[in-house]
């Protein structure tokens, strides 16, 4: 299969969906790898460092016009709507049940989009979220500590207090992948650390692993409430795959925060679980309401994108190979997991959260690909 590998032009996105060495594993695999000029600098690939491994390297035209198989990062932005084409299977992190614009513009184009994000397996995992959740996870916990300094907005509290000075408190809301690693960090600094959650069972989990040194709360609108007010950082953990993020945090709670404390929210991507949540970008990664400071950058991984990247191509890479070697077709009759990143096919939403986000009609992914392995 030819595989193409773009250039990321969103704002302040350094990543890039394939390393050098994965290049190298679909070549030996008898691929063909076309690599966009300049498409790994940012993560310290240079071109050389590709085309040492048997890549091409060519121009924005010939790496959408001349493959069957496109990885990127990020989703497509405006200027790129009009290259979408039918024929080309698209895989990258999608997220558009927060962009009607953006399905609307894969609906029209024919195109196949997969998405990182919504590959489930038969145990609710996420393989190709989890490594960037970990990351945007740990970076939401350094950002909340930076952003209460005193020249950059806060309340000028050192998260981690000193002896005989109280740390700071840190709600995480959410105790999946991000809401765990926020707490790690948040934790490491020396905050006082307390993760709201929903499922009993999570909470036993985090228990076993982060023993005593966390509070668990249930969820509920009374306890973020509570939480929420008396805290020092709030990071929003919270995740419904591939569907909108529930408004957990309404405009009332956070008028009720201290004045400069902190909010991250890294549900963002999926539109925000607070209500005051608007996407920001690492060159202007905050704002204000209400006293409060908003950290909402959508892509946070992109800010580390030499780890990014590394642990991205670590993750994607065998449902690439799968892909290449039998076809999208073969690819998700083989693997019901990969079956559910399906998000656009030949026109039709094929993931409901996605079709029920815009109130747009949803198809059933073995209603339009048979599912039936060959």
């Amino acid at each position: 299969m030819r595989i193409g590998v773009a250039k990321e032009i969103k704002s302040d996105e350094y990543r890039v969906a394939l390393t050098p060495a994965g290049a190298r594993e679909l070549i030996r695999r008898g691929h063909e790898v076309l690599v966009e000029r300049g498409s790994g600098e940012g993560s310290a690939f240079p071109d050389a460092a590709y085309e040492a491994e048997g890549a091409r390297i060519v121009s924005v035209e010939d790496v959408w016009g001349d493959v069957e198989l496109l990885l990127k990062v990020k989703e497509p932005v405006p200027a790129e709507y009009g290259r979408l084409r039918d024929g080309l299977v698209l895989f990258t992190y999608l997220h558009i049940a927060a962009d009607e614009d953006l399905t609307r513009a894969l609906i029209e184009s024919g195109i196949t989009a997969v998405a990182y994000e919504t590959v489930e397996t038969a145990n609710h995992a996420l393989p190709l979220l989890a490594p960037m959740s970990e990351i945007a996870g740990r970076l939401a916990a350094q950002a909340g500590a930076y952003f209460l300094e005193k020249p950059l907005g806060g309340r000028g509290l050192l998260l981690g207090g000193v002896p005989g000075v109280a740390p700071g408190k840190v709600v995480v809301i959410g105790g999946g992948m991000v809401g765990y690693n926020s707490a790690v960090i948040a934790l490491g600094l020396g905050a006082n650390v307390a993760i709201i959650e929903r499922s009993i069972d999570r909470m036993r989990h985090l228990e076993e692993v982060l023993g005593s040194r966390v509070t668990l709360l249930m969820s509920s609108s009374l306890q973020i409430e509570e939480s929420v007010a008396d805290a020092d950082v709030v990071i929003g953990a919270v995740l419904i795959p591939g569907a909108l993020a529930p408004k957990l945090v309404t405009r009332a709670m956070v008028a009720g925060m201290k004045d400069g404390s902190v909010v991250a929210d890294v549900a963002i991507d999926q539109g925000g679980c607070f209500e005051t949540s608007r996407p920001t970008t690492h060159s202007e990664p905050v704002y204000v309401v209400d006293g409060v400071t908003h950290y909402c950058v959508t892509n946070m991984p992109g800010a580390v994108p030499i780890t990014a990247t590394k642990a991205l191509t670590n993750a994607t890479l065998p449902y690439v190979e799968a892909i290449a070697d039998h076809g999208l077709a073969e690819a998700v009759a083989r693997d019901p997991a990969l079956a559910r990143g399906v998000n656009v096919l030949d026109g039709k939403i094929t993931y409901r959260a996605v079709a029920e986000a815009h109130g747009l009609e949803y198809a059933p992914l073995e209603d339009v690909l048979p599912l039936s392995p060959v």
